[in-house]
C-alpha cells in the first residue's frame, strides 16, 4: 500500500474486525458525499441537516463530527444524487460532478487474498465500472490491478473484501 492514510471503519472490535484492520492506518480526513464542495467549503455550507443522511437509499451517508460523511462499511455509493438534490444548501450541488469532488480513491493493500496465493475475485465482481481487474500471471497467480482512471470511488469494492484489503485512500 502507499504511503497515503486509510480510512478505518469504526464498528465495535470483533474478531473479523480485528483481522480486517491489519495493514490499516487510521486518519482525520473524511469521505464527504459526492457532489460536495471542497472540504473549508463543504464545512462553511453545510448546516447539518442531515437531509442527505435522510436522501441517501444505500444508507451509507451517516452524521459524524455533527457534519454528513460516508462510510463503505456496508455498501458503496451509486452516484445517484438523491443526496445533492435533497441539500438545501450549496455544500452538496447536483451539478458539481461527483467523483471530480470526491478527493479519495480507492486502493488495494498487501493483505489482500489474491496477492497471497488465495482465490479471490470478490472486489471485481463488485466493481461496476471494471476498474478491479484480475489478469492471469505466471504461477497461477492473478494479482488485483486498479485502473484509477476507471474508477469512479464508489467504495463498492471495500466492504465485501474478507481481509480488509481493500481501503479508501486521501493523496
Amino acid at each position: 500500500m502507499s504511503a497515503t492514510s486509510t480510512i478505518v471503519s469504526t464498528s465495535a472490535m470483533t474478531r473479523r474486525g480485528l483481522f480486517r484492520r491489519l495493514g490499516r492506518a487510521q486518519t482525520v480526513e473524511a469521505v464527504r458525499p459526492p457532489h460536495a464542495a471542497g472540504e473549508a467549503e463543504f464545512l462553511a455550507a453545510c448546516d447539518r441537516c442531515g437531509d442527505c443522511v435522510a436522501a441517501c437509499a444505500s444508507g451509507i451517508i451517516v452524521m459524524s463530527g455533527g457534519y454528513p460523511e460516508v462510510t463503505f462499511s456496508h455498501a458503496g455509493c451509486d452516484l445517484c444524487g438523491d443526496c445533492a438534490r435533497a441539500c438545501p444548501t450549496a455544500a452538496l450541488d447536483a451539478a458539481r460532478p461527483a467523483g471530480a469532488a470526491w478527493s479519495h480513491a480507492i486502493a488495494i493493500g498487501d493483505g489482500c487474498l489474491s496477492a497471497q496465493g488465495v482465490l479471490c475475485r470478490v472486489c471485481g465482481e463488485h466493481c461496476e465500472a471494471g476498474a478491479i481487474r484480475f489478469r492471469p500471471a505466471v504461477g497461477g497467480r492473478s494479482r488485483p490491478e486498479l485502473d484509477a482512471a476507471a474508477c469512479t470511488g464508489c467504495g463498492a469494492c471495500v466492504a465485501p473484501c474478507p481481509a480488509g484489503a481493500v481501503a479508501v485512500t486521501f493523496a
